[in-house]
């Protein structure tokens, strides 16, 4: 036994030299430190005097461990991470992509790095120019009148786009309360609307995929807000009537917001504040190759038409008219719906951004999204007869398989095959998503394999999923066992939902 409550009773073993470890607060004694600091010099206050109700009763309950268990805890953690600089990343929807290196270093520039946004504007010169031209990139890539970056992520700009139309309607003495979503937009969309005090109008998808147009007509009336549409949707699928649905909502009265998280897929091809959308978010991670997750933060800038720019958030950049070629910040906007966050975004998303495009140009941004549609319809044609697609309609950036016949002939599921994959060293697609491709019980595949992989990485990928579904009708136990190669085998996935671990408690 151990005569330490944190340390357990025998030596944790180690797989493929991966070092478990077990969560900080278990790690460490009492008294334990990895700090150095000199004595007080300065009167000691009292926190009760001087904070009231907000001072702890009692210190916060911090582990207390040196230097070198936490370096070794989060080195350990981090070297059980998959990541895009290491393979394949195939999640449908998400777009993890490989972030170019010259948009790091570009971004850990001294000038950019080392600047703080409380110095005065005077200092801020060369930050601004480029937050002023990246709003105007974003703007002639996707046809809009103007752009805010201050959204912290594609969710936050969903937020400031309706925000936005509804200060539009307001100002017009209107408050409708209605905005349609079709049942193929993103998740994070109705969630959106309560928070801004919309109501949700279900949409259906039809049966081949796209926006029921009629059911969109029956829906909209005199309270309708906006329509929230994903162009491409979620099902990787063009909504090719999309002039008919803003027509049926301008005529209505309503805005038509697009969800453009998959706008790497419209690149040099679609404009869509051109083409009836009034408002659109647009992820940095998802189209110009910010990091993406853990490696963010993220940044979603919104772009609206010239009947919405009065309500964009404050500051706007502005060329300071009184100073040739130099900006300011305009705080002065009277119907504009506030400040979203603090300061202007997250900058340092906006540098890689603007090198991004920069380094690509009109043509490069072009090819990119005809690789992406076109590396997704490879793996469509690739994988096809052995994973049934959702819908038989060609796709755009991303492709839905279904595990319809494998379930059928096998009992092998989706969760199966993704987990399968782990032994063939690729990080699983996303599964059970989206919502109306899982019908009759069937089981999703979304696979988005991005414009950055190379021929010969989509077909180890292809190989990889026909074997397995080989492997299926030969020897099915071993794909319902996977993984078997991986540091933790398969999990008891029923057992982590109803028995969490969410916090430590001290002993």
């Amino acid at each position: 036994m151990s005569d330490h409550p944190n340390r357990p009773a025998k030596p944790i073993a180690t797989r493929q030299l991966l070092h478990p470890s077990p969560p900080i607060f278990e790690q460490g004694s009492p008294g334990r430190t990895g700090a150095s600091l000199p004595p007080l010099d300065v009167p000691a206050i009292d926190p009760k005097a001087h904070f009231g109700a907000l001072a702890r009763s009692e210190p916060p309950g911090l582990p207390e461990v040196s230097e070198v268990e936490v370096t070794r805890h989060f080195t350990r953690l981090s070297r059980w991470n998959y990541a895009i600089d290491i393979g394949l990343y195939p999640l449908g929807s998400c777009t993890m992509k490989y972030n170019p290196k010259v948009n790091e270093r570009v971004a850990r520039m001294p000038g950019f790095a080392g600047l703080h946004p409380a110095q005065p504007v005077s200092t801020l010169q060369g930050a601004l120019a480029v937050m002023w031209k990246l709003e105007r990139l974003l703007c002639e890539i996707s046809g809009f009148a103007r752009a805010t970056l201050q959204p912290a992520a594609g969710a936050h700009g969903e937020l400031a786009g309706l925000m936005m139309i509804r200060a539009y309607h307001q100002d017009r003495g209107r408050h409708p309360t209605k905005v349609l979503i079709p049942d193929s937009a993103h998740g994070t969309n109705p969630a959106s609307c309560t928070l801004n005090g919309f109501q949700i109008v279900p949409i259906k998808t039809g049966a081949d995929g796209l926006l029921d147009i009629d059911s969109l007509r029956a829906a909209a009336d005199g309270d309708t807000a906006a329509v929230m549409m994903t162009n491409p949707s979620t099902l990787g699928l063009f909504e090719e009537r999309l002039a008919d649905a803003a027509e049926i909502i301008h005529r209505a009265g309503g805005l038509v917001y697009m969800d453009g998280a998959n706008l790497n897929a419209l690149l040099g091809k679609v404009r869509p504040g051109a083409s009836g959308v009034d408002v659109m978010h647009i992820n940095l991670h998802k189209t110009f190759t910010t990091p993406h997750g853990g490696g963010g933060p993220g940044s979603g800038p919104v772009g609206v038409t010239a009947a919405l720019e009065p309500f964009l958030p404050t500051p706007t950049v502005e060329k300071d008219p009184g100073v040739d070629g130099a900006y300011r910040l305009l705080f002065n906007r009277p119907k504009s719906v506030g400040r979203l966050r603090s300061f202007f975004g997250n900058f340092g998303m906006h540098v890689r951004a603007y090198t991004y495009i920069r380094e690509m140009g009109g043509p490069g941004l072009t090819q990119a999204t005809e690789m992406a549609v076109l590396n997704a319809n490879y793996l469509r044609s690739r994988l096809k007869d052995a994973y049934p697609l959702a819908y038989e309609r060609p796709s755009m950036h991303e492709v839905v398989f279904t595990d319809k016949r494998l379930k059928r002939e096998t009992g092998v599921q989706t969760l199966d095959v993704a987990k399968r994959l782990m032994d063939y060293g690729y990080h699983p697609p996303t599964i059970y998503f989206p919502l109306p491709a899982v019908t009759g019980g069937a089981g999703a595949l979304m696979i988005e394999p991005t414009e950055t992989e190379t021929p010969e990485t989509l077909d180890a990928f292809a190989d990889a999923m026909l074997s397995i579904a080989d492997e299926a009708r030969t020897e099915p136990e071993t794909v319902k066992t996977a993984p078997h190669q991986t540091a933790i085998r398969r999990l008891d996935e029923t057992r982590a939902a109803r028995h969490p671990r969410l916090r430590w408690t001290r002993q």
